[in-house]
């Protein structure tokens, strides 16, 4: 027994010397594959960047010229997603005071000064929210070896806004040049230095495009199976095409639909939704009406560091559409001052500045607007749109002041009513509620006002509809039972005495 003992903790004693080593080699070769390729980004880099869905500025190179090496695109490609992961943590470090991820993107050197300015923000209580918009390098030297770059970013535009204890003292736009060296360390560019050379204000002026010819009469679209999901898997161009022969029909000459940000894949559109967007511009086309493209739809958030994805998603789609011959204007978002508590005014409407600019940089030929909610909102940012455009679901005894008011706030300016209607609901949830007489005298009042006040308009909307995203107004019923009959057309296809007022014909 004791000899049988014996072996058995031999068995034991080996097992375990066996198990020790095999657990020692696994260790030394999984460090050893650590420091030969300077470690998986992915879970050293506590920012997790992944650039692709968080920081896509424009970039744009010179021309190829450099001294040195010649350098395939693989290299130029690797060196710009470095640079601009460097900027991105950059601008994280800034806003955070905190230095996650400058080791992976600055060199010693480099990041001393980065760590001292972090320290000294952290000591004041002072953060920087900022992006850059655009880049501009041009590669002047690529050495022999592979290891070394030097390259000049000119025209960087770059947007901040700086706090002191959590009060925002500045905020600015920038365009400044940069000499930036980077060096090639465990296969990754780091920045050794980076040195801004020159900076100015950048506050660039749209070119304002006419509104002479202007002539909105329309109606603001969904189609009725599917209000705010118009281009779902349900989508279909035969019905679109047939709506719009309804609304023609019916005296009017355009119409405003909506693009979901994220539905639409936000920085990445999706062409299959770009495509049924198409389709519904020749739907349009087809029947001579104009549309009204409302972008950023169910979007808001806002943030400095998104900005480059919005832009890159307005990009795509102006781009793709400013040819169009059934395209009449661009409205950057619906409603965006309802967002103004939640998400500051200043920041949503130094968002709204940018993304004016950039539709305007990308088709000179159509105006843009912003769909504000009110009357009281309108005047915001009226120097730099083409028209303006406001929503009213308020008493119509007020709306002749407010016009009133708004043409001496706006004077010189293509005024447009882009939203207004009334609900014929007057059901369980709201029994005092209106009939559909008085939708039906709502809308003749409403036209003798535009008449009057020779308003252009889209109202709101062409059917009553069965269902409402809790989205759009909630989950209470009250409030979605209410939503549902603002059409013209009730929920059975047939017109509404309301239908009679739906023009001013």
């Amino acid at each position: 027994m004791v000899r049988y003992n014996k072996n058995i903790l031999r068995v034991i004693v080996i097992a375990s010397y066996v198990i020790i080593i095999t657990l020692i080699i696994y260790g030394i070769s999984a460090l050893l594959a650590y420091l030969n390729t300077g470690a998986d980004r992915s879970t050293i880099l506590h920012t997790e960047i992944q650039k692709i869905d968080q920081y896509l500025p424009k970039v744009t190179w010179a021309p190829l010229s450099n001294e040195g090496r010649p350098i395939d695109s693989e290299n130029l490609n690797k060196i710009e997603n470095n640079y601009l992961d460097a900027w991105y943590v950059k601008h994280i470090a800034y806003k955070t005071n905190t230095t996650a991820g400058i080791k992976d993107y600055y060199t010693d050197s480099a990041r001393l000064n980065l760590f001292n300015f972090i320290e000294l923000n952290a000591a004041q209580n002072i953060s920087i929210e900022s992006t850059t918009l655009e880049h501009h390098p041009s590669l002047e030297f690529f050495s022999e070896d592979g290891q070394l770059a030097v390259i000049t970013d000119k025209d960087v535009i770059e947007y901040k806004r700086i706090f002191q204890n959590e009060l925002l003292v500045l905020e600015t736009t920038e365009i400044s040049t940069y000499k930036i060296i980077l060096l090639l360390e465990d296969g990754f560019w780091r920045i050794r230095h980076l040195v801004k050379e020159s900076t100015e204000s950048y506050d660039p002026i749209a070119t304002a495009i006419s509104t002479k010819n202007l002539n909105i009469q329309g109606i603001n679209y969904y189609p009725q199976a599917t209000p705010w999901d118009m281009f779902g898997e349900a989508f279909s161009a035969d019905i679109i095409t047939k709506d719009f022969k309804t609304i023609k029909d019916a005296g009017l000459n355009s119409v405003r639909i909506f693009i979901p940000y994220e539905d639409f894949g936000k920085a990445d559109v999706d062409a299959e939704k770009l495509e049924k967007l198409k389709h519904t511009l020749d739907a349009a086309q087809a029947n001579h009406l104009g549309v009204v493209v409302t972008l950023f739809d169910f979007y808001g958030d806002y943030s400095i560091l998104d900005w480059t994805l919005n832009m890159r998603h307005a990009e795509t789609i102006v781009t793709a559409l400013k040819d169009h011959k059934a395209i009449v204007a661009w409205d950057i978002k619906n409603e965006p001052n309802l967002d103004f508590e939640s998400r500051g005014k200043d920041m949503v409407v130094a968002w709204l500045k940018n993304m004016v600019q950039l539709v305007k940089s990308k088709d000179q030929n159509h105006p843009v607007t912003i769909g504000w909610s009110n009357t009281e909102s309108a005047s915001i940012l009226k120097d730099k749109v083409d028209f303006v455009s406001f929503h009213y679901y308020e008493d119509l005894e007020l709306l002749q002041d407010a016009i009133k008011t708004m043409k001496v706030e706006i004077p010189n300016k293509t005024i447009v009513l882009g939203e207004f209607g009334m609900s014929s609901y007057n059901g369980f949830w709201k029994p005092l509620g209106n009939s559909d007489e008085d939708q039906a005298n709502y809308h003749k009042k409403a036209q003798e006002i535009i008449a009057t006040n020779n308003l252009q308009y889209m109202s709101w909307t062409l059917y009553d509809f069965e269902n409402i995203p809790k989205d759009v107004v909630g989950k209470f019923p009250w409030r979605k039972d209410a939503q549902k009959q603002f059409g013209f057309i009730d929920k059975n296809g047939a017109k509404k005495l309301a239908f009679k007022y739906i023009s001013g014909q």
